[in-house]
């Protein structure tokens, strides 16, 4: 943070200020709860992932978070911290509504999964069934010319499938990262100007060569994108239309959406000064402001309440509250390594899973234990700050939120790691 002369002298204090009190306010308020509903989790264990974030606020590293850890059904610590808003410094409260980003995917993916329990789609069929367009794409080549990297394209080996876009093989990729000229060409190629929807986003992709052959290497891109235009077209509604009707709304999770409403403006979180995302991915700036683009990939804002329906929906096999989303072979199978050595797919420099992990249908997967973390454990995380994971050989999951982009790996590491610690074995 940059302040200048005396005011900004003067303002700088208060925030430090306020940052102790909200922590200090949060750490008496903690107190007054239950620290161990889960007989699994030590009381002493839980006070260090409190403390935590408690210190992550007091220290002015992120101006808040919530946190929900929840085992058997039942949660174990569900506790916000800090500010929701460092200008306005109103505290943070549970149901603050976030910017999700990329925790955006497995929602969509999980309404894709829906379709084919249905029989309306299969994993192989080929996103050309869907959008026409798709059948011309090609690949981009990189050819060298006198020493420089120079763009050529061939013809797709074999065509784009729908499990290519929940696996994110599809060869679509992003432009926001990277300086290959493959992603220099996303990035200037205008695929965010105008009020567009999803159907015209997926026409201006199509123009775009992919960045590999289809299946061949995992590249983190707009693949879930276009999975969100392949719901419209099979379900003939919204993206939204289609996930409020069948999965928001029956699970109860009613500040998901693709925008806030007005009224719920002052429930918004905000990050530090400075540290705001701004990067070109789903344009999400004021999340009041109604876009045509409803982002698959990217767009969606939403609670931790809200999530938490969601992540125990998933943990429980597909089913909650008596009525089932998702086959529990579907679930298995989402969650599950779908880029083994059978399937051929190479990573490249940015493989955001991790050495220790693989990516199923829509999540990363641990497929090697790395104590205290479990293999089988799988997960998402969005660029704002969200992140969560589910654990079947515990019955937990745990969701942290916050708007930190400058933080979020850092913390997503170490507060995992004291949350497993504090597992009694």
């Amino acid at each position: 943070m940059r302040f200048r002369g005396i005011g900004g002298v003067l303002r700088f204090h208060l925030a430090a200020l306020a940052f102790l009190l909200a922590a200090l306010a949060s750490s008496i308020a903690s107190a007054e709860l239950p620290l161990a509903v889960s007989d699994n989790f030590s009381r002493e264990g839980l006070a260090q992932v409190r403390n935590y974030l408690a210190n992550e606020v007091a220290t002015a590293k992120i101006p808040g978070a919530v946190l929900l850890i929840q085992q058997h059904g039942r949660p174990a610590l569900f506790e916000s911290y800090g500010l929701r808003n460092p200008n306005s410094q109103s505290p943070m409260t549970k149901d603050a509504i976030f910017r999700l980003y990329s925790m955006s995917k497995p929602i969509t993916s999980v309404a894709a999964m829906m379709l084919v329990d249905d029989g309306k789609m299969s994993l192989d069929d080929p996103l050309s069934k869907f959008i026409p367009a798709f059948s011309d794409t090609r690949v981009a080549v990189e050819r060298d010319e006198n020493g420089t990297a120079v763009l050529a394209t061939e013809p797709l080996i074999r065509p784009i499938r729908v499990r290519d876009l929940l696996r994110q093989t599809s060869g679509i990729t992003y432009g926001f990262y990277g300086d290959s000229p493959v992603r220099k060409l996303y990035a200037a190629s205008g695929l965010f100007e105008g009020d567009f929807d999803n159907a015209e986003f997926a026409q201006r992709l199509a123009k775009l060569p992919l960045a590999e052959q289809p299946g061949t290497v995992w590249d983190y891109g707009h693949s879930t994108d276009i999975l969100g235009r392949v719901i419209e077209v099979i379900s003939g509604k919204s993206l939204y239309q289609f996930e409020k009707e069948r999965l928001l709304d029956p699970l109860g999770m009613r500040d998901t959406a693709f925008h806030v409403d007005g009224s719920k403006r002052d429930r918004v979180v905000e990050p530090l000064p400075g540290d705001r995302f701004k990067g070109s991915i789903a344009g999400l700036g004021d999340p009041v402001l109604r876009r045509r683009w409803e982002s698959g990939g990217a767009g969606m804002v939403g609670t931790i309440g809200d999530y938490a329906r969601f992540a125990q929906m998933l943990l429980s096999g597909g089913t909650l509250d008596g009525r089932q989303y998702l086959k529990p072979e579907t679930v298995k199978l989402m969650a599950s390594d779908q880029l083994g050595p059978a399937a051929k797919v190479a990573h490249d420099q940015y493989y955001f899973p991790g050495s220790d992990s693989s990516f199923g249908l829509g999540f990363a997967v641990r497929t090697v234990g790395n104590p205290p973390l479990p293999a089988g454990e799988y997960r998402w995380d969005g660029v704002g700050g969200t992140f969560f994971f589910i654990d079947p050989s515990h019955d937990l999951f745990a969701i942290c939120m916050m708007q930190s982009p400058s933080q979020r790996q850092r913390i997503q590491r170490e507060l995992k790691t004291l949350i497993y610690r504090a597992l009694e074995k």
